[in-house]
């Protein structure tokens, strides 16, 4: 019965749907080769095809110029903060310190600030601000850096006031260096006292709340190059007696000293009453890697800790030794220095033995001791387990003494490589530096910083091994990015930039390399070559592109760094060079439908103050007519573009003949054509007026999609240049959603598709005579199951009330035999709401033209029109997956995550399916047809038979909850290049010089007995 029914419905309909597609097919392809102006523009690289040459691009040849590009301008910021080290250093040596100095400076905070008389108020003299484009149009002193300071460091304290002075030294050098290297961003001075020298000075901002949180001396650039590598264990006293505050303090202070922790190090926590216990039970045992994930975990189950029985630290000691004795055995860990941190009320146990069996007389891993509380009479047992394994004692009373507390023990591991002198370059791992961001003083831009430390030079401090800070400079990975620009070779995966960034690894991005073959190499630092089959997300990860990537990868000398690049099979393989003279180039780019991408660096004009109003089509056209001559240009590209230019400009004489002669109430809907090519060149032109256009910002500055950048191809161009040639790629456009707007916002179509021709007349109105309720649906869905087109207005606009913005697409559960397989893909840089945070929100419907591409052989070019349709639908896509997609409301809170989602995509093999979906009492039929050049199917479904049972087609991200796995995730340690030097330990170092500012005297003692009374 089954096989009769079918073949009654079926097979007329069947072929009815075929030459339903073929009719359309063929109109559409009518209609957008003859205003795309398609077959021209392949005439006319055909015209030249016999000069022109197809260069292979050398992938190894290019990512060795890449580096050794990146190398040498790196190699220039390594040197302007060498100067500053040799400066500050030498202005320390003729510096005498002087308690009762008296010294006015340029406070950041206050600078520019008067009082009720209209005076300055003291440390806040004029201090004059300027927008500079070098540094994102903010306020900035190019002549002069200012001082920015911890709301909880007095900003006249002596210590500060000499440090200050001292460093005023350091004026002339920023400025020299900012003339020598016009690339420089910001240089800075962070000091062991807590003040931080910046320059460019700015204003500095505090926060909601007036307080200044910023210490430059817990930053990543700061810890690493004040400290080698180090692994530490945490013991804390969780006993009765740590109750109330004290262990708020202890808590406070145990966060303090993993903010001073870096990628370099590792950790673990032990707390210990009558008995040990890790306070992550997965660590039990073990060290794991101090990255940010693992720190903001400590923190969490650190706050959780409550106090309860009788301390006894000896297994406690015991078993951190033991630790930290294993994973120096193993070579694991940091493999260099070795710390253990106790936070006590006191120690009364007779713990030598401990140390006699562990530690001494090696003593290869030194003790640090923090007695929290008044109470002194423990500070001598406390003192002595410090001093005796080379570590350092303090008491902290309160919670305002943490901070500078914690800081003691820098100083102890610094000492070492402050004897030697030994003056290690650190390069940070790429971060976006949130703590900054309130002060206006850094954009959301990745960056890395090379830092080096400041020593004492005086010989009467030297076996103290005194740091007097370290100095350091920004460098945004965009300027890296210049040397080594996405459109000479091809836009790859991408990092995702936002606030509270933290280092992605490369497994986490090319997450097809299963065994890890590409990450193991370039962690080494090889120069090789990886070939690999990858699934690239496009169209903020609606689609997918499939893709044969050859990976090329060496080392950039001299750094911790390694550099790959990326060609894609086909697009990325070649480069065609013709044979343009630049008289006939010139005038071809003078025309005023053509543009370049602005963001491309053809001419460098960022370094000359004189070029930076330039744009990158005027600096072209100045270099090639001799006007300024001290312009340095990329010539390849230039004769790319000088090439494409002469090549392309017939189109806008077509496209021009073609708009005159336009009947708008015959052919009304065409609105745009345009093109792209390889070179960042592209063409326009309009239709319609400017004011009838349904997407204003298409090809804008504002719509980046849309737009050569320097970080991307637009998505029009790489869905063109991965589709067969001589098809075209519909798409449909977003509009986005006006600024302060929420939920989602209607789609709309604009072309009126009667009386292009009688023929399409004729296929589009039989569909629609028998695409009524009663009879058939019909729907225009692209190669990712997007609706494009449907006769269903009304049930779509229904579905938006009821659901938000989601779509009942149960029509595409009957195509889902179509989009086999059903492709998954992850993002392993996701972030996801806390669930208790969660709030609904969709993603605004796409705005719908529907833009048209072809595929030109070679990728060399890419170009389209836009269109619209009088209807309205869409496909249901959640935000979920990307929270920068719409608003957060203020108590959101979004942690790391991974997340796995759907993707559909048209299998091209199959021309046409059909069949029956079991819909509880009925059978819904279906035909899907592929429409012939194009990425497009007609599918068909009949109207009878309710489908609601089927719940709607999302493309929801999930998170991925590794219940089982999580604890084999948190403890891996995978491969990674260490620092190349180590500072543990130094036989002129004073040991002895640990701490003992607690020891009171009898009558102070007394005096704070009450306070201690109400601490205990």
């Amino acid at each position: 019965f089954l096989f009769s029914w079918l073949d009654v419905w079926c097979l007329p309909l069947r072929s009815r749907v075929k030459s339903w597609a073929d009719a359309f097919g063929e109109e559409l392809y009518s209609i957008v080769t003859k205003y795309s102006g398609s077959l021209l523009l392949q005439k006319k690289y055909k015209d030249v095809e016999p000069t022109l040459k197809i260069k292979e691009v050398d992938g190894l040849e290019l990512v060795k110029k890449f580096s050794e590009q990146m190398e040498s301008m790196l190699r220039r910021k390594v040197e302007a903060v060498e100067r500053l080290v040799e400066a500050a250093e030498d202005a320390d040596l003729n510096h005498e310190y002087n308690s009762s100095l008296e010294f006015d400076y340029y406070n950041s905070l206050l600078i520019n600030e008067k009082d009720e008389n209209d005076n300055y108020v003291e440390l806040g003299d004029e201090f004059i601000l300027e927008p500079n484009e070098h540094f994102n149009n903010l306020l900035v002193n190019t002549t002069y850096s200012d001082i920015q300071l911890p709301t909880n460091v007095y900003n006249k304290d002596p210590d500060i006031l000499n440090g200050v002075y001292m460093s005023e030294a350091l004026n002339p050098i920023f400025v020299d260096n900012f003339e020598r290297d016009p690339t420089l961003t910001w240089q800075y001075f962070g000091s062991s006292t807590g003040f931080f020298r910046l320059y460019p000075g700015i204003k500095w901002l505090p926060d909601e709340n007036g307080v200044i949180s910023f210490d430059c001396r817990n930053r990543g650039w700061y810890i690493q190059a004040a400290t080698s590598p180090k692994d530490i264990v945490i013991i804390v006293d969780v006993s009765g007696s740590m109750k109330g505050l004290r262990m708020t303090i202890a808590k406070h202070t145990i966060i303090t000293i993993l903010d001073t922790l870096g990628e370099n190090d590792f950790v673990n926590i032990i707390a210990y009453n009558d008995y040990v216990h890790f306070i992550e039970p997965c660590f039990k045992g073990i060290l794991v890697q101090a990255d940010r994930d693992n720190r903001e975990h400590f923190k969490q189950l650190v706050d959780e800790l409550q106090a309860k029985g009788v301390g006894t630290v000896n297994k406690a000691l015991t078993e951190s030794f033991k630790i930290l004795r294993e994973f120096r055995d193993a070579g694991q860990g940091g493999l260099c220095n070795q710390a253990i941190m106790l936070i006590t009320d006191g120690a009364v146990e007779d713990y030598e033995a401990v140390f006699e069996k562990y530690n001494w007389p090696d003593r290869k891993v030194r003790v640090f001791t923090y007695l929290i509380g008044r109470e002194v009479t423990f500070a001598p047992n406390v003192k002595w387990i410090a001093c005796n394994n080379k570590g350092y004692y303090t008491q902290i009373s309160t919670l305002a003494d943490v901070q500078e507390n914690v800081m003691e023990y820098l100083h102890v591991l610094s000492r070492p490589m402050v004897i030697n002198h030994d003056h290690d370059i650190i390069w940070t791992e790429a971060y976006m530096d949130s703590a900054l961001f309130a002060s206006q003083a850094q954009s959301l831009l990745l960056m890395t910083t090379v830092a080096m430390p400041v020593f004492s030079k005086k010989n009467e401090t030297r076996s103290h091994g005194i740091l007097l800070g370290v100095v350091g400079s920004d460098v945004p990975l965009r300027e890296l990015l210049k040397l080594a620009p996405r459109y000479k070779y091809k836009e790859g995966k991408k990092l995702k930039p936002k606030p509270n960034y933290n280092s992605v690894d490369l497994s986490e991005v090319e997450w097809e390399d299963q065994d890890e073959i590409l990450r193991t190499a370039m962690i080494n630092g090889e120069t090789g070559y990886l070939s690999m089959d990858v699934k690239v997300p496009v169209d903020k990860g609606k689609r997918v592109l499939f893709l044969t990537n050859d990976y090329f990868f060496t080392d950039i000398s001299g750094t911790p760094f390694s550099l790959g690049v990326v060609l894609s099979r086909g697009h990325g393989e070649y480069i065609l060079l013709g044979n343009t003279s630049v008289e006939e180039g010139l005038h071809d780019l003078l025309q005023p439908d053509l543009s370049l991408a602005n963001e491309w660096i053809y001419c460098i004009t960022d370094i000359d103050p004189d070029h930076r109003k330039l744009s990158q089509l005027e600096a072209v056209i100045r270099f090639l007519t001799g006007e300024e001559p001290d312009l340095e240009c990329d010539e390849e590209l230039v004769q790319e573009v000088l090439f494409d230019a002469v090549v392309t400009a017939p189109m806008e004489a077509y496209w021009t003949t073609l708009a005159l002669n336009m009947s708008m109430e015959t052919e009304a809907g065409v609105e745009m054509a345009f093109l792209g090519t390889r070179a960042g060149l592209m063409r326009s032109a309009l239709y319609v007026g400017s004011e009838k256009l349904s997407n204003r910002k298409f090809l804008t500055r504002k719509d980046k999609e849309s737009i050569f950048t320097m970080d991307h191809f637009p998505l029009w161009y790489r869905r063109a240049a991965e589709h067969p040639p001589g098809s075209f790629i519909y798409s449909i456009l977003s509009d986005g959603v006006r600024r302060g707007s929420a939920g989602a916002k209607a789609a709309r179509f604009t072309l009126q598709t009667a009386g292009h021709s009688r023929s399409h007349h004729y296929a589009i109105s039989d569909v629609a005579s028998l695409s009524s309720p009663q009879v058939l649906n019909c729907f225009l869905i692209d190669n990712n199951g997007f609706i494009l087109i449907s006769k269903r207005p009304a049930e779509v606009r229904e579905h938006r009330r009821r659901r938000g913005g989601w779509l009942h697409c149960s029509i595409l559960t009957a195509c889902l035999s179509c989009f086999d397989p059903r492709v998954t893909m992850y993002d392993y840089q996701a972030m996801c709401k806390i669930p208790y945070h969660h709030h609904s929100g969709a993603r605004p419907l796409l705005s719908v033209c529907i833009s048209l591409h072809t595929a030109f052989p070679a990728g060399t070019v890419g170009g389209g029109f836009l269109l619209g349709y009088p209807q309205h639908c869409g496909v249901a896509y959640s935000s979920q997956k990307l929270h920068s997609s719409h608003k957060h409301k203020k108590h959101d809170t979004l942690q790391p995550c991974d997340t796995e989602y759907p993707v559909f995509v048209y299998e091209p093999a199959i021309k046409e399916t059909n069949g029956l979906i079991e819909c509880g009492d009925c059978q819904k039929m279906f035909v899907a047809q592929q429409i012939a050049s194009s990425n497009l199917l007609l599918l068909v479904t009949d109207a009878a038979c309710d489908c609601n049972i089927f719940p709607p087609v999302l493309l929801d991200a999930k998170e991925v909850k590794y219940i089982l796995l999580l604890c084999d995730r948190m403890r891996s340690q995978k491969l990674r290049r260490r620092p190349d030097t180590c500072h543990a330990f130094h036989p002129e170092e004073n040991a002895q010089d640990c701490g003992g500012a607690a020891e009171l005297s009898v009558s102070l003692t007394l005096l704070l007995l009450p306070l201690a009374l109400l601490l205990r």
